[in-house]
């Protein structure tokens, strides 16, 4: 039978047969009141080899709860990946982003022959001589700053320079620049060290100026989800644009909460359909974590992969259970393989205390149901009093319908002509009556003839 002993804090099996020992794991006890073998500094500890394996299942699983805890919680804590206070970034080909808002209007200055040539970082470029100042660009709101091919780590485009000897310049943008951006030194060996310079400046044209520029790049940051989207339309992004969370929702701003009668949001999301698999479901967490009660529903909860063509909407359901002065915080994390979590905050005020769920369909449910019952009841009303007044009334045609008595009264006094309502029978009384009295009898005519009548006479 194979036994095991402790010594220190490994465990060690020893095997009859072989007559070996091999080192099971390692592991600390808690019960540090083992007792100790005679003669011997460490203590031993002998059982079956079956409880090893149980003791080993067992400190197994408590290990795989703590990794899967971490996680989630190194989920939760993640910071968001917030777009840059400026528009001098870049994404470079791996997707993680560099930010150079830092580096805003840092002029870089080369000399050339008839004048020099001045970058201001993310800002212009111009050329300086003794006749003036030559505007070849300016760097515009939105981001031309993009990954470069080759030796070229990034691109930099400037539009809208002057338009003096250029207006049939390409779609009448005046004069441009391009300025190559290098990560370190020059090709050339130049410019080692400092905050860079230009290595090289080439004219293609009076209109178009290529520069190449060498500076000490940023380290990378977060690698970003490109292409992915929220907003609460799907073809708008007020809450992320391209991976990367917007102003307003990446803290809590009380100028961004939503009001106490808003009891659910709508969110859109849309993601490149080649890496929305990548997408998993939402975390929410609450602070404080008492007082408003918050769950998600919708095709996003579930982990449906949201694309472009067809986004996922994730319903956010929300009930103030206590009131407070400042905004309860909602944050919502949307891990992705491969990349750093989406996550954004949305705040709530809570004015009072929601106790039944408000829902702003719940007042047109009640007036639907309350309209069909009417119905209903007017209907079997109209159908019982057209059935009474032809069965026990003897009454016809409309003069059966229940109200019309009525009815007709309020038109005579309305007409005020005494002209009232007159049935079908009445009528033909009337006329009756008429015919009877206006027309002379048809018998008398006949009778008084006959007795005039002479024979033979002319």
């Amino acid at each position: 039978m194979k036994t095991v002993r402790k010594v220190r804090n490994e465990l060690w099996e020893f095997d009859p047969l072989s007559r070996r020992e091999s080192v099971l794991s390692s592991f600390r006890f808690q019960n540090q009141n083992i007792p100790k073998a005679k003669g011997k500094s460490h203590s031993l500890l002998y059982f079956p080899a079956h409880q090893v394996d149980f003791l080993d299942m067992h400190y197994l699983s408590w290990l795989l709860i703590i990794i899967s805890t971490t996680v989630l919680l190194q989920a939760l804590g993640a910071a968001s990946v917030a777009v840059p206070s400026s528009n001098c970034y870049v994404l470079d080909n791996s997707s993680h982003i560099l930010d150079f808002s830092d580096w805003v209007g840092q002029p870089f200055q080369y000399e050339g022959k008839d004048s020099d040539l001045v970058v201001r970082f993310c800002k212009d470029v111009e050329s300086r001589s003794q006749k003036g100042y030559i505007d070849f660009g300016q760097f515009d709101k939105l981001n031309y700053f993009v990954t470069g091919s080759g030796k070229v780590d990034f691109v930099q485009d400037f539009f809208n320079g002057d338009l003096m000897n250029c207006e049939q310049s390409y779609d009448k943008m005046g004069r441009t620049a391009q300025v190559n951006i290098i990560c370190g030194s020059c090709l050339n060996g130049e410019c080692k060290g400092g905050l860079g310079c230009i290595c090289n400046v080439t004219y293609e044209s009076t209109c178009r100026v290529l520069v190449d520029l060498a500076i000490p790049c940023e380290r990378s940051g977060p690698r970003v989800f490109e292409g992915f989207t929220v907003g609460f339309h799907p073809r708008s992004w007020e809450i992320v644009y391209n991976g990367m969370t917007q102003l307003g929702f990446e803290k809590s701003h009380h100028d961004f909460s939503f009001r106490t009668e808003q009891v659910h949001v709508a969110l859109y999301m849309t993601a490149i359909a080649s890496l929305s698999n990548l997408v998993r479901n939402p975390i929410i967490k609450v602070f404080p974590e008492d007082g408003l009660e918050v769950s998600l529903s919708g095709s996003g909860a579930t982990g449906k992969p949201p694309t472009t063509l067809s986004p996922t909407v994730l319903i956010v359901d929300w009930r103030c259970e206590k009131a407070r002065d400042t905004p309860y915080e909602v944050n919502i994390t949307i891990p992705v393989e491969g990349y750093e979590p989406i996550q954004f905050i949305l705040t709530k005020m809570c004015e009072y205390r929601q106790d039944q769920r408000e829902d702003g369909t719940r007042g047109w449910a009640i007036f639907g149901v309350t309209s069909c019952i009417c119905i209903v009841l007017s209907s079997l009303f109209c159908c019982g009093g057209f059935i009474y007044n032809t069965r026990v009334e003897r009454l016809h045609g409309i003069d059966a319908l229940p109200g019309m008595t009525i009815l007709s009264a309020c038109l005579e006094t309305v007409s005020g002509a005494g002209q009232s309502y007159s049935r079908a029978a009445d009528r033909n009384s009337v006329f009756a009556s008429e015919a009877y009295w206006e027309g002379p009898p048809v018998h008398a005519q006949g009778e008084g003839r006959t007795s005039v009548r002479k024979y033979g006479s002319i």
